[in-house]
């Protein structure tokens, strides 16, 4: 188990990516808090978890409320005692062409995607550095890099959430805590699922390997970064898009 007796947030954990990082994790060996804004996401997730073998509660938070985020921290800590992995996965689109986008589009997924991040980070990055350790990831975006239409909103945040990335890991690095990105492709989740087939299939046609990607191929990336296996790695953004940037 590469996560053996670790302690690992994972905020929207509560469904797609995050419910799939939070078993995953879970797998290896670590205890997993699981955190989201809806509670029966968070019940069945934590319940998939205890139902094969591993350990993990859930927080009900909302990451834009910094009140919340401390309070999911101190409840880890009061729990577990220690922090070793914080994944800020909870993030959200309210897709609309530049034009059209209203303030509110423009500042949910702001206020979600970057202060929400934000938030996390700062909150972990602080019982860290009193550890002498930890792991931050990011969930960044191939949007983030090189941008798409109608995602004016959610381009610049995952553009964002990179520059964070960058940040942290220079300036929490001589602490012992490594900070890493990734960058998802188009990835199968429930939303996506539900699109017409031909749109799924023009988004398999831009990939080399002509596939899309799943959500247990995002939460192995995780795994991969939390792990000892990765302990050289911090400030980069882990592309697993399937070849679609090339």
């Amino acid at each position: 188990m590469r996560l053996k007796d670790k302690v690992a947030v994972i905020t929207g954990g509560g469904g797609g990516i995050g419910a799939e990082a939070a078993k995953k994790i879970a797998k290896e060996g670590a205890k997993v808090v699981v955190a989201d804004i809806n509670e029966g996401d968070i019940n069945r997730v934590v319940e998939e978890i205890k139902g094969s073998g591993g350990e993990a509660f859930g927080i009900v938070v909302d990451v834009v409320d910094k009140e919340q985020v401390d309070k999911m921290i101190k409840g880890t800590l009061e729990k577990y005692c220690k922090l070793d992995i914080m994944v800020n996965n909870a993030g959200i689109t309210a897709d609309s062409k530049l034009v059209n986008m209203t303030e509110e589009q423009w500042d949910k997924v702001v206020d979600v995607n970057l202060k929400g991040v934000y938030n996390c980070g700062q909150a972990a990055a602080k019982v860290m550095t009193e550890q002498g350790s930890g792991v931050i990831l990011n969930a960044s975006s191939v949007v983030g890099i090189y941008g798409n239409f109608g995602q004016t909103n959610y381009a610049a945040t995952k553009w964002g959430v990179i520059g964070m990335t960058k940040s942290w890991a220079k300036e929490l690095g001589s602490k012992g805590i490594r900070v890493n990105a990734v960058a998802p492709g188009f990835i199968m989740t429930p939303m996506t699922e539900k699109m017409p087939e031909k749109i799924l299939d023009m988004m398999r046609k831009k990939s080399p390997i002509k596939q899309l990607g799943y959500p247990e191929d995002i939460a192995n990336a995780y795994v991969f970064l939390a792990s000892d296996e990765a302990k050289f790695i911090t400030g980069t953004v882990l592309s697993v898009d399937g070849g679609v940037v090339l």
